[in-house]
């Protein structure tokens, strides 16, 4: 067992639609100015972050999720259940659309997607596709077939700070210029609806779209889910509770000065990223710091900790299906 924090460093994805600002904003050595992904907390074998410390360094996530349970509280489940990830959208992403964990398992063999956004940094104007108008299964297979993208999608205007919930069964779009902390379920099944017509440099062609399987996963009607955002005080932070689901629960703990005391509940692990300030964790007598881009896990082992300095942080922690 182990009473330390889980530091992790991350993977990378070159994108399409991605740019430079993982290196510029957070200060991470990016593999090109078009990487679009940072996954930063993952045990997904498509990019698996790695141990950076303590007896576990240079051990993969999923490799030790596989191997000694145990730092998860014996969390049941073939796979780590959750993957943050920072995105930067150059261009905007794909219209896309996810399936659920039924549908997933039976076409992919792997988890659904439900998964949900805070938005680290906006251009102004800027948006996300969050929706369509769609009021039935066969006008959404209609506009999407007949691209008629203006009717289909539902814009929604966006800047730092806003937290957007995404379903499974939810078309969306990041859009151009929006950076974002996503946390997800530990899938990779995206289900492309419409790409701008781009056409990927590297090969030459257009990226393949999943027009059936889009029609059939989406939600129609779509509906905003209700969210219930809470805040409250903890010691001298601010936390902001998010959302609060089966797959997961995500917050925002903010501290300028002084101290925020945490204590773990339910879930027998605790993911955190930190988005901005730097300051320290201290878990009993031990002390380690914290700066803007760093990301880890608290182990079932661990009960309490207190953050000092000025940090803002994204907190996530699996919920019941996960």
């Amino acid at each position: 067992m182990t009473k330390e924090p889980l530091f992790l460093e991350p993977a990378f994805q070159e994108k399409i639609w991605g740019g430079n600002k993982l290196a510029n904003e957070f200060g991470y050595e990016i593999p090109s100015e078009h990487t679009g992904e940072c996954w930063a907390i993952s045990a997904h074998l498509h990019g698996p972050a790695t141990i950076s410390n303590g007896k576990f360094k240079g051990i993969k996530l999923n490799e030790l999720w596989d191997s000694h349970r145990e730092v998860f509280g014996n969390a049941k489940g073939d796979v780590f259940p959750l993957l943050t990830k920072i995105l930067d959208a150059q261009t905007a992403l794909s219209v896309q659309v996810h399936p659920d964990d039924k549908y997933a398992w039976e076409h992919e063999k792997e988890l659904g997607k439900t998964e949900c956004w805070y938005v680290i940094s906006a251009d102004e104007d800027s948006e996300m596709i969050y929706g369509h108008h769609a009021k039935s299964r066969e006008e959404l297979a209609n506009l999407i077939e007949t691209e008629q993208w203006d009717k289909l999608l539902r814009h929604v205007p966006v800047k730092a700070g806003d937290f957007l919930y995404v379903p499974s069964g939810t078309i969306h779009a990041i859009g151009k210029g929006v950076m974002v902390l996503e946390t997800q379920q530990s899938s990779d099944t995206t289900y492309r609806v419409y790409d701008f017509d781009r056409v990927d440099e590297k090969t030459g062609q257009k990226r393949e779209l999943h027009i059936q399987q889009s029609i059939d996963v989406t939600n129609v009607p779509h509906k905003d889910p209700e969210l219930n955002i809470e805040v409250d005080k903890v010691g001298d932070g601010t936390l902001t509770t998010f959302v609060q689901t089966d797959f997961f629960s995500v917050y925002k703990l903010e501290l300028a000065g002084g101290q925020s005391t945490g204590m773990r509940i339910k879930a027998p692990y605790t993911l955190f990223s930190v988005l901005d300030g730097q300051g320290e964790l201290v878990i009993e007598d031990d002390k380690y710091p914290l700066k803007k881009g760093v990301h880890f896990i608290l182990p079932f082992d661990v009960k309490k900790w207190q953050f000092r300095g000025n940090l803002t942080l994204i907190i996530s922690e699996p919920g019941e299906k996960a």
